[in-house]
């Protein structure tokens, strides 16, 4: 029998659909509270790294998200020229295993989409429009209350909920997230025929100008500059300017980046909560636990291998006891450390001007670590 029977899950987003899955699929019974009143369509592009892929796999929705998404193995570097000159291909780690590609663009409504129906193939209820409001442990059992005067109890509550948790908040863990320096532009754009890959080019006016294919029509482009105070109304103009320094794929990229472009701005932020990431029956995973700058693209893949391990080890627990969750702090704890660390350390790097930074060497142990299984 399962450690748990009931579970509530905050957040119907990809940590929080991903346990819903794997329990749902055990036999446990699964709510989803959601804060928006409905599903969420609006969404910029998302990087799977293979990691992020295997637990896909085990889903049983590789084959959709293959579908949808744009596959790669090789990543490209490019000078800040007017050509956009590439400089190298590089094979990437397949840190999924030999079978999956490197890498996975997609959009990331699409990945939410296909998650939340296989959530609801597997039985697990989706219940929208419900905020966290207040949290209450008996020792036996916990009971959320919810901005709509409603609650719910549960034998466990999973806080899958994001960056600024209410799950968090209200068990008490005061960490937040903090600024590192830097802010990403972020456009969704049609793709030029010769983007097939992620393409970097460091230096020029931004740090970096990226972008990555999610599907057969469509990519998002990525400039990041020091973080600053920008309004999202400006931009087309803003990013246009910016992207004037780079030539290759990014001279069409450019033409589109108009007042119909899908374009957000957002500073980088991090965090950890150190320790246990339960307190009693109440536990967060993903974003709500610990969050990085993009620079590694593993903020994603973090998020579902926190869903895959709780979700194995409450499928293979009788009971919900401390050795479980000192099971699940061990095999989480320092892996996200290492991930945060390494990605945070990137972004200080380049605002640091280094230039003999060893970025290849931990690129390299980073994706050693990865290729094994959570």
């Amino acid at each position: 029998m399962a450690a748990v029977q009931n579970v509530g899950i905050v957040g119907a987003g990809a940590a929080g659909l991903t346990a819903a899955i794997f329990l749902a699929d055990a036999g446990i019974t699964v709510e989803v509270l959601e804060k928006a009143t409905e599903p969420q369509t609006l969404g910029s592009g998302i990087t799977l790294q293979g990691n992020a892929l295997r637990i896909l796999k085990q889903l049983g929705v590789w084959d959709k998200v293959e579908e949808k998404g744009f596959g790669f193995s090789t990543l490209g570097l490019r000078a800040p020229d007017p050509d956009g000159t590439v400089l190298a291909v590089l094979e990437d780690i397949r840190t999924g295993g030999e079978d999956l590609p490197a890498t996975m663009g997609m959009y990331r409504p699409e990945l939410t989409a296909i998650l939340r129906e296989r959530a609801l193939q597997a039985g697990a209820t989706i219940t929208y429009g419900k905020s966290v409001t207040g949290i209450k442990d008996d020792g036996g059992s916990v009971t959320v209350s919810t901005g709509d005067g409603g609650s719910a109890t549960y034998d466990l509550l999973i806080g899958a909920d994001g960056l600024h948790s209410a799950v968090r908040k209200a068990i008490g863990i005061d960490v937040e997230p903090v600024t590192t320096g830097m802010g990403i532009w972020r456009a969704f754009v049609p793709r030029p025929e010769e983007v097939v890959r992620t393409d970097l080019t460091y230096g020029g006016p931004c740090f970096i100008a990226g972008y990555c294919p999610t599907g057969p029509d469509t990519i998002y482009a990525y400039l990041v500059e020091k973080a600053q105070e920008r309004k999202h109304e400006d931009g087309p103009r803003i990013m246009a300017e910016l992207a004037a320094a780079y030539g290759g794929p990014w001279k069409e990229i450019r033409e589109n980046l108009d007042q119909t472009a899908r374009i957000n701005y957002t500073k980088f932020t991090t965090h950890i909560v150190e320790g246990p990431w339960n307190r009693g029956r109440t536990v967060i995973i993903g974003d709500a636990a610990h969050s990085c700058p993009p620079t590694v693209a593993q903020g994603a893949a973090m998020a579902l291998e926190d869903a895959a391990v709780l979700a194995e080890l409450l499928t293979s627990h009788d009971e919900l006891t401390e050795t479980l969750w000192k099971e699940f702090t061990d095999r989480r704890l320092d892996r996200a450390r290492t991930v945060v660390n390494a990605s945070v350390q990137l972004g200080q790097w380049m605002l640091d001007g280094v230039r003999d930074a060893d970025v290849p060497g931990l690129m390299h142990s980073l994706s050693s670590m990865l290729k094994n299984p959570a």
